[in-house]
């Protein structure tokens, strides 16, 4: 088994990526794989809707010159994915806007991401948290994803970078998310495989 944790910040080893890691060190201590896949920052291109993916029968986007074509085949080898972004404006990163768009056309109608784990992390500074996760499990649940919960909603407050290990009730959050993901995955390991 294998979780994927997609980082939507362009600040690498900022707060984002302190509450992937969080989430992500109680699913290795379970044995499971995990990788952190760095999108924030990166050059990606919006939807066209051209539709080319839906029609060549391949879950792959027409734009070659950017990372989204690899991050997709990541996803749908993957058994569990996180995506974590900062707040941008009550919302998510322009990255993981792309990601949503992009791959959800690339793989809705062929159900490849078909009851994986997701689960959705923000690290903000002040407001906007529950709307970034709840854009992140939309497109979860069009998937036809399981989300687990865990004691809070999972984001983590800070500002400065770095600033969100402070946070220790979001960074406890994030623990127990981990660890939900890894039950999860092991009580649904059969069912992913039907």
């Amino acid at each position: 088994m294998k979780v994927l944790a997609i980082n939507g910040s362009p600040r690498k080893g900022g707060n984002t990526e302190i509450l992937l890691k969080a989430v992500l060190a109680p699913i290795e201590a379970a044995g499971i794989e995990t990788e952190i896949y760095q999108i924030g920052g990166k050059l990606v291109h919006g939807c066209t809707g051209c539709r080319t993916c839906r029609e060549s029968g391949e879950p792959v986007c027409i734009f070659k010159n950017d990372v989204m074509n690899e991050v997709v085949a990541k996803m749908i080898a993957a058994d569990g994915i996180v995506i974590g972004s900062p707040v941008y404006f009550t919302d998510v990163t322009t990255e993981i806007k792309s990601l949503i768009d992009r791959a959800g056309y690339c793989t809705l109608g062929r159900r490849l991401l078909r009851r994986k784990v997701g689960a959705a992390v923000a690290a903000v500074r002040r407001g906007g948290a529950v709307h970034t996760v709840d854009s992140i499990n939309h497109f979860f649940m069009i998937s036809e994803m399981i989300i687990p919960g865990s004691t809070y909603w999972n984001f983590g407050i800070g500002g400065p970078a770095g600033s969100v290990a402070e946070d220790a009730e979001g960074l406890k959050n994030m623990q127990n998310l981990g660890e939900n993901i890894a039950w999860l995955l092991r009580q649904t390991a059969d069912a992913r495989e039907a």
